[in-house]
């Protein structure tokens, strides 16, 4: 899953990065190659040995987290957060004395960039540091910087500077077309924050983004809050499965690849059970959205959320999702069929399917498939040996390898996060992979991405390197035994890791399109297409695509909380009649899953992008890497671009997008390719074979 701070005109946006040059001036002829270094170790080793503590360092320098000197302690924070206010003062006051040119849109980027530096690196910071005083200074940061972009996106003179640039259609044709593009991307992110308003209404904008923001952040902790029951509730012999505290079973997950029924229901019920202030902060979330939303212009907050998407309306969203569940539907039963057969044999004294089944039970499934018992399928699957596997596939296909590099005392904040360097064959070092893999207590349950710092070209002619963080919940290796991971797991690194890559691989001029700072309906492209990697059995080794049927509930469920309000039921009401109708098993009373939904936040109106995202990579795969996954030239296999209109998705049933318009179409074309397909870039190869009439150079 994807997991970066939106901070709205000024904020984290996105796009791939490929080795190579980016915009019509060549890129990548002006930046200086990083060397290599000699303190680099083989990736593999690296995850399958327990770390024995740090080098004895009683002299090194303390470095701070993410080698930022300030954050060497948690009041580090507000330093940094001071300094990066005062620079974009300055740089405020310098965009709005210079006269309009290609300038603007580079101090516009600069000044997001100063910004997003400090709150995008707080914002994994509060969830992640296993210190409190680290998470509170982190909060505090996030605020503060999250408040000054508010205002920044209702500076009427700041708006101005850029409104000159793009009212001068002499100028605007002048302009490279990445960087025109950016330049549109941040008037567009004025405008649906409301510069339009008069004075008052513009402050009740600033006021709502902020609460939301508070609301969204108090949102997201909840959902990985652990529920606590009294131990002599629960059979006895499950206790070992969980957390036992005093008299109660603490219990932090939903355990959902326990071999065990009873230990998958029980967390289910608990893990679900409702929150009444958790519900309340989903409530105000969605009120406050959709008062902003109606206040900015718009009917509901989806309509606003889905402006400048491939869908451009929540109608349109909804007729998606009702045909795609429809073609599914046929596969749905079928796949439940086949799970509750699967049970049956294996408890055919509880052979009845419930919603804590499906991901146990389709692992035996692929496992059995196979002929390998699940007992002895994942010894196969060391991390290390995943790690390696990756590290060969991104050397075949790009000239990437992954070195596993020693952290500098107090860069990292906890022992077991290793740092890879991600280096490229002629290009040298390209980025830093923070890999924070292993479970520990207060770590929030969710595999994600974390953007630490996007990439850009500087004034002095370097490019500052990314940095991502990827955060999964693996089990610990023993002195004597790596972390052996489960084919559902292994899928999420690969997962995990795409969405790595993706903010890696290339060099964009700009980091507000740098990354996964793309358009969402393409931001789990490259991450979904990494899951038919490790679907594949040449990459790895054999074994079934990992089941998915729920996202269309969910799509489904977001879209009809983000419509129109007051809502007609409870956001529970509306969960149970939304699972009927599009989820192929019942509710579970007293249960409330959208309490744990955290992608509200960062998707919110915008969850149906995983399943346009699958489409399309479906279609990559398909064409270009199903024949041979480590064929490197599989970017020249596409030859239809129909296919991208009327036939995204064909092996998973879903018939034809047509339906959506070709204006929206069009509009995506000319945004994802500033973002996919930098000039000289492996990706042209893809783009060109795709849309002939607007090649790129390759």
């Amino acid at each position: 899953m994807l997991c970066a701070g939106r901070l709205g005109g000024l904020g984290s946006r996105a796009a791939p990065l490929w080795p190579g040059r980016a915009g019509s001036r060549g890129l990548g002829a002006r930046i200086r190659a990083r060397g290599v270094s000699t303190s680099w170790f083989p990736v593999g080793a690296a995850f399958n040995v327990k770390p024995q503590g740090r080098r004895l360092d009683l002299f090194g320098e303390r470095r701070g987290l993410f080698g930022v000197p300030e954050l060497s302690a948690p009041e580090g924070f507000r330093v940094a957060q001071e300094n990066a206010l005062r620079k974009a003062d300055l740089l405020v006051e310098r965009v709005c004395s210079v006269a309009p040119g290609p300038q603007t849109v580079l101090i516009f980027d600069e000044l997001s960039d100063s910004l997003c530096r400090v709150a995008d690196l707080a914002d994994f910071v509060k969830i992640a540091h296993p210190e409190p005083a680290f998470r509170e200074a982190a909060e505090e940061a996030c605020t503060s910087i999250g408040t000054a972009v508010e205002k920044l996106n209702t500076n009427v003179e700041l708006y101005r500077s850029l409104q000159k640039l793009l009212a001068d259609k002499k100028l605007v044709d002048s302009l490279d077309p990445e960087t025109r593009r950016v330049a549109e991307l941040f008037m567009f992110d004025f405008e649906i924050s409301g510069i339009h308003l008069d004075k008052e209404k513009r402050k009740r904008a600033v006021d709502l983004n902020v609460k939301i923001l508070d609301l969204s952040n108090t949102f997201l902790m909840g959902t990985n809050f652990p529920n606590k029951i009294e131990k002599h509730l629960l059979p006895e012999h499950i206790h070992q499965n969980f957390v036992v505290a005093g008299n109660h079973v603490i219990v932090d997950g939903l355990h959902a690849e326990s071999p065990d029924d009873l230990v998958r229901e029980a967390a289910y019920k608990i893990f679900l059970y409702p929150n009444a202030g958790q519900l309340r902060c989903l409530e105000e979330l969605l009120s406050n959205r959709d008062l902003l939303a109606k206040l900015v212009g718009y009917s509901t907050y989806s309509h606003r959320a889905l402006q400048g998407t491939i869908a451009q309306s929540p109608e349109t969203v909804m007729q998606f999702l009702e045909k795609l569940s429809d073609k599914l539907s046929e596969r749905t039963i079928r796949d439940f069929e086949m799970i509750r057969g699967m049970k049956m044999k294996l408890n055919p004294q509880n052979s009845e399917l419930m919603p804590w089944d499906p991901p146990y039970y389709s692992g035996v499934i692929r496992a059995e498939r196979y002929n390998i018992e699940p007992s002895l399928y994942c010894p196969f699957f060391s991390l290390g040996a995943c790690m390696e596997g990756l590290n060969t596939l991104f050397g075949r296909l790009l000239g990437i390898t992954l070195y596993a590099e020693q952290p500098a005392r107090g860069e990292v904040w906890c022992e077991g996060v290793r740092k890879l360097a991600v280096v490229h064959e002629s290009e040298g070092l390209l980025g830093y992979i923070y890999c924070d893999f292993f479970q520990r207590a207060g770590k929030p349950h969710q595999d994600c991405h974390f953007t630490i710092r996007g990439g850009r070209l500087k004034e002095d002619g370097d490019y500052q390197l990314p940095v991502v963080v990827l955060m999964l919940n693996l089990p610990h290796p023993s002195r004597n035994l790596p972390t052996l991971l489960t084919p559902g797991m292994m899928e999420n690194l690969f997962h995990e890791m795409g969405h790595a890559m993706h903010s890696m691989l290339g060099r964009t001029r700009y980091q507000h399109v740098t990354g996964t700072r793309c358009p969402t309906d393409f931001a789990e492209v490259p991450s979904i297409l990494m899951e038919y990697f490790a679907n594949d059995h040449r990459v790895v080794s054999q074994f079934a695509r990992h089941y998915q049927t729920g996202q269309v509930f969910y799509a489904a469920l977001d879209q009809i909380y983000h419509g129109k309000h007051p809502l007609t039921a409870s956001t529970t009401d509306i969960l149970r009649e939304t699972q009927e109708k599009f989820y192929g098993l019942p509710y579970v009373p007293n249960t409330a899953w959208q309490l744990r939904f955290s992608h509200l936040v960062g998707y919110g109106a915008k969850y149906y992008s995983y399943l346009m995202s699958r489409a399309v990579a479906s279609m990559v795969w398909k064409e270009c890497f199903r024949r041979d996954p480590f064929n490197s030239t599989g970017f020249r296999g596409v030859s239809h671009t129909e296919h991208l209109i009327s036939s995204l998705l064909p092996n998973e049933g879903l018939a034809t997008l047509s339906h959506l318009g070709a204006a929206p179409l069009e509009a995506l074309i000319l945004d994802a390719r500033v973002h996919f397909a930098p000039e000289g870039s492996p990706f042209a190869r893809l783009w060109n074979a795709f849309f002939p009439w607007k090649t790129v150079a390759v």
